[in-house]
């Protein structure tokens, strides 16, 4: 009885019919009758609902496909969907790539009548500079027979001074001291 109460409301606000809102079932009571309005026209007037109406068939469920069209697509998790090989950092190629507190001078050459120096990354590559080449974070000033001075730019927003010299010098001449 209660499922043909709301099929019957079901039908009449489909049609624009007014609704009363369903009371609570007594055990044992009949529930009450739609109301119907009194005025509608009689082209819009519903047919006459009956005590017992059959159920309506439920709607067939349609099999949903996403059109991306360029889009990302909603129902693919973003966990894990990053590509390995995309670089977000900054860091060039070779010595570029090199921060001024990540390099370690090896040896200082003589070629062409000018000083050039050997440098290591901490990937344990070593690297040929010379004066003026650009590392990560810095600008390499000068080559000294004892190492490098390099002109750092410092990157601390309550620091006053914007460069800072570093001086790099030859690994066993650190070790010296």
């Amino acid at each position: 009885m209660r499922t043909s109460f709301f099929i019957t409301t079901f039908v009449l606000a489909l049609c624009g019919a007014a609704v009363a809102q369903p009371q609570p079932a007594k055990p044992g009571a009949q529930p009450p009758a739609p109301a119907t309005p009194a005025q509608t026209p009689a082209a819009e007037k519903p047919a006459a609902p009956t005590a017992e109406a059959p159920a309506a068939p439920a709607p067939q469920a349609e099999a949903y496909t996403y059109r991306a069209e360029g889009r990302r697509d909603p129902f693919q998790t973003l966990i894990g969907a990053g590509t390995g090989s995309v670089a977000t950092s900054r860091r060039g190629e070779g010595a570029t790539g090199l921060a001024v507190a990540e390099i370690s001078v090896r040896g200082i050459m003589q070629s062409r009548g000018s000083l050039v120096a050997m440098i290591m990354g901490p990937d344990n590559h070593t690297y040929i500079v010379h004066q003026g080449d650009k590392l990560l974070d810095g600008t390499i000033k000068s080559i000294t027979p004892q190492g490098l001075i390099v002109v750092q730019e410092v990157n601390d927003p309550l620091s006053l001074v914007k460069q800072r010299e570093v001086r790099k010098l030859l690994r066993s001449l650190e070790d010296a001291k």
